[in-house]
C-alpha cells in the first residue's frame, strides 16, 4: 500500500529540508513505498529554492506552489487532490512530527485494516516537548468541548497528524475549512460519517526555527463553525453521508 505524506510549507526554508530528509530517510529504511507531496503555499522566502533542490536528490518527494488562495487549509487541500498514494498522512514542515511515527501509523492501518488512524498527544506512550503552555491550556479545554459536544472519547481532534486512507479522504469532501479548522474538520467528519479508526499516542516537538503560523486568537469562530457543522450533520442529515458498512471499528486506548 503506498503512503502518501501532504505537507504544507509557508515560509519554511529553516526546517523543511531537514523535515523531507528525516521523513524520507525514516521510510525508505522501513521499506514503506511512498512519496513526499509538499504544497509550497505561495512562500516569500526561499522554501521554493530549496524544493528544487531537494527534489534532485529525493526521488519520492513531488512538490507544488499554491499561486492562492492561500492559508494552512487551502494548502493542504490542494495536496489531497493530488496526492496518489492508497492512504495519505498531513504532516507539518517543521518537524514537529515525529516519522516513527508515521511508520507505527501506516503499520497499524495496513494490520487492521483501519480506516483512519488518529494520532493522540495526550495519553499514555504520547508526549509534547516544549509545547507553549497557554497554548497547551487552551488546545486542552477546546478538545474537551469538542469531546463533550459529539460524545467520544478521542480527546486530540486538533492534531494535525492522522493518516487517512484514500477512499476514506475522497468520502469527507467537500472541504470546508480554509485554515487550521480543517485539522478539525477531517476527523470529525470521519466520526460522524462511521469511518472506522484507532488511536495512537505520538509525539510533538515544538519548531527550532521559523514561526508558528497558527493565530489562536483568530481561529477560534472558525473551529466553532466546523464543530457546529460536523453537529448538524450528525444529527440532521438522516445519514446521508454516512458510510455503509456492516460493523464501525473503532478503538481508543485507555
Amino acid at each position: 500500500m503506498k503512503l502518501s505524506i501532504v505537507i504544507p510549507a509557508y515560509n519554511e526554508e529553516g526546517s523543511i529540508a531537514e523535515t523531507i530528509q528525516t521523513l524520507y530517510d525514516t521510510l525508505s529504511h522501513e521499506g514503506i513505498p511512498h512519496e513526499i507531496v509538499v504544497t509550497n503555499d505561495n512562500s516569500k522566502d526561499n522554501t521554493a529554492l530549496i524544493l528544487e533542490e531537494l527534489k534532485q536528490q529525493i526521488p519520492t518527494l513531488v512538490y507544488y506552489t499554491n499561486k492562492g488562495p492561500n492559508g494552512f487549509g487551502y494548502a493542504v487541500r490542494y495536496g489531497l487532490e493530488r496526492f496518489t498514494g492508497d492512504c495519505v498522512a498531513v504532516m507539518m514542515a517543521d518537524l514537529s512530527d515525529d516519522p516513527e511515527d508515521l511508520v507505527k501509523f501506516y503499520r497499524t492501518m495496513v494490520e487492521g485494516d483501519y480506516d483512519c488512524v488518529f494520532g493522540s498527544r495526550f495519553i499514555k506512550g504520547g508526549k509534547t516537548v516544549d509545547y507553549p503552555k497557554l497554548k497547551k491550556i487552551i488546545n486542552r479545554l477546546a478538545n474537551f468541548i469538542v469531546r463533550v459536544a459529539v460524545g467520544m472519547r478521542y480527546n486530540d481532534t486538533t492534531n494535525a497528524f492522522k493518516l487517512y486512507k484514500r477512499e476514506t479522504m475522497e468520502g469527507l469532501k467537500p472541504f470546508l475549512s480554509p485554515h487550521f479548522n480543517l485539522t478539525l474538520e477531517l476527523p470529525l467528519k470521519a466520526i460522524v460519517r462511521g469511518y472506522s479508526y484507532t488511536v495512537l499516542p505520538n509525539s510533538w516537538t515544538n519548531r527550532k526555527s521559523g514561526e508558528s503560523k497558527l493565530k489562536i486568537r483568530e481561529m477560534g469562530s472558525r473551529y466553532f463553525f466546523i464543530l457546529m457543522y460536523c453537529l448538524i450533520e450528525k444529527f440532521f442529515s438522516r445519514g446521508d453521508y454516512k458510510k455503509e458498512r456492516t460493523t464501525v471499528k473503532a478503538h481508543t486506548p485507555q
